[in-house]
């Protein structure tokens, strides 16, 4: 039987091991036997004095760090990132200074809500977080295959995660917690729209697209800004999994998305990515129909047009998963000069959450990690010790600010765009921002007939498993989007109700399909 390339990857490590090297513990010292434990005659107890027993036990007692609240299954890639468009004129980061230019880059693709043995093929948004090795610092756009999201506040952002993983009292994937969220949450339609649609099952990674999601600005070199959104666009075509074919490999291959991409790169087909953004001036946003900054929606291409950039292009993959995935941490927060945040409410939010989790997950030095580590540029600062200091602590340099001794120096050149607010603070409603129009749009004129079937099959088949007022809700959300949108649903809600009484059984959700929800 055929082998491929992720299974050959053994065999390929022992190709380049000529000759075996010394076993040694962890202190580095060689090791005779690995095999026995010393022991007072062949029957007796073990000796507390076998260091290498205890050295290997302690280490594999702590060998597990806490996997990831959201985003816990995942695969990674290296590459780099080449400039093919002047967007100068909009932007200063260096990263984007001249044609030609190429960055070094990192990627996690990931699920976002199953946990790390999760199927890669289950029904989910994929997260998709680029770390960009620039020279004025490490740059990270931490996205997800869908250009929307469910909730434009980040408050309900722990809920929303709560409604999609456990139950817990049952343990157990809940369908009346996450339609009563979904339903009570009405700006949620967009994305569960998309969600449930047929890009809510992407054939591995290689064949979707990407998006930075939120709006950001860009300041070009004479400090004016303007809001952006980033997108990346798959170079090998968009291709999705039908539900069914989503449930098989669940049970067949549910690591099918990281050996897919493995085997692609190891084989020297490597995926690559078009970057695009999309620009609206502040005057556009003052004046525009929607808030610019609500994460529920998109601006629509024909209004702002996308721009090329660049292409991204991976064609290394990770030489040791732990190291270099497992331990890489990505935050919205890391942004380098000419690239800053926008009001954006969800950005606001995650600019503080995700470097606080990596710094529980992995420890206050945790950019001190090779894969965290922003070489091109070496970190400079006031910062200093701490659990697992493992670089050179900045020496001898000052460890206070401002001093007279020559340590690192504020540089005004790198000054943040300037910004005006004139309103009153509140905690303002912004339940109700129009929820339905691009939902019902994305319904009506982008989806052909045979997709919106499907949505509508994918939605009911999971919506069944939920209680009848929560159906109603549902529908009743669905038909503000458009009324055969919900008239849809409700039909195949009644036959699959109908085919279940005439075969009484327990409604259970697709296992891998809707396995998130």
């Amino acid at each position: 039987m055929p082998r491929d390339r992720a299974a050959e990857q053994l065999n390929e490590f022992k190709k380049k091991q000529t000759t075996p090297e010394v076993l040694t513990t962890s202190q580095g010292c060689p090791l005779a036997d690995k095999l026995n434990s010393p022991t007072v005659g062949p029957r007796g107890p073990i000796l507390l004095q076998d260091i290498q027993l205890l050295d290997e036990m302690a280490h594999f007692d702590r060998e597990r760090i806490p996997e990831r609240v959201v985003h816990a299954k995942g695969a990674g890639a290296f590459g780099y990132f080449e400039v093919t468009h002047d967007i100068t004129k909009y932007c200063r980061a260096n990263i984007f200074s001249e044609i030609g230019k190429k960055t070094p880059i990192a990627v996690r693709f990931s699920t976002v809500g199953g946990e790390s043995g999760s199927a890669d093929t289950a029904r989910d948004p994929r997260g998709f977080a680029v770390k960009f090795y620039t020279e004025e610092g490490n740059w990270d756009l931490v996205g997800n295959n869908t250009p929307v999201f469910f909730i434009r506040d980040p408050i309900l952002f722990p809920s929303l995660i709560h409604t999609q993983k456990r139950n817990p009292a049952t343990h157990l994937k809940d369908p009346d917690m996450f339609w009563d969220f979904i339903t009570l949450r009405p700006e949620t339609t967009h994305q569960v729209t998309i969600l449930f649609s047929d890009r809510g099952t992407p054939d591995g990674y290689r064949h979707m697209n990407g998006y930075g999601s939120h709006t950001f600005k860009l300041v070009n070199t004479e400090g004016k800004a303007v809001y952006c959104k980033f997108h990346y666009k798959t170079d090998q075509g968009i291709r999705n999994l039908s539900a069914e074919k989503a449930d098989d490999l669940a049970g067949t291959d549910p690591d099918y998305a990281i050996r897919d991409l493995y085997n692609a790169i190891e084989g020297g087909d490597y995926p690559s990515y078009t970057m695009y953004i999309q620009v609206m001036t502040y005057e556009e946003a003052e004046k525009h129909r929607f808030n610019p900054f609500d994460l529920t929606k998109v601006w629509p291409h024909k209004d702002f047009p996308l721009i090329p950039v660049g292409r991204l292009t991976f064609d290394r993959n990770p030489r040791n998963y732990f190291a270099e995935v497992e331990q890489i941490a990505f935050s919205p927060a890391n942004m380098v000069p000419g690239i800053e945040a926008s009001p954006d409410k969800m950005l606001q939010g995650r600019l503080f959450s995700y470097n606080d989790t990596h710094r529980h997950r992995l420890g206050a030095n945790y950019t001190q990690i090779p894969v965290n580590c922003p070489y091109r540029s070496r970190a400079r600062n006031y910062q200093r010790d701490g659990p697992m200091t493992v670089d050179y602590n900045q020496e001898s340099a000052p460890n206070y600010f401002p001093n007279s001794f020559s340590g690192p120096m504020d540089c005004k050149r790198h000054s943040e765009s300037t910004f005006t607010c004139s309103t009153d603070v509140n905690r303002y409603n912004s339940g109700d921002e129009d929820n339905f129009t691009q939902a019902g749009n994305l319904f009506r004129h982008v989806m052909n007939e045979e997709e919106r079937q499907r949505l509508v099959s994918n939605i009911a088949g999971h919506l069944v498993n939920a209680q009848k007022f929560l159906q109603d809700r549902a529908i009743n959300n669905f038909s503000q989007a458009d009324p055969e949108y919900g008239a849809g649903i409700r039909r195949a809600l009644e036959k699959l109700q109908k085919a279940a009484a005439s075969h009484p059984v327990n409604l259970v959700a697709a296992p891998a399909s809707n396995a998130k929800l």
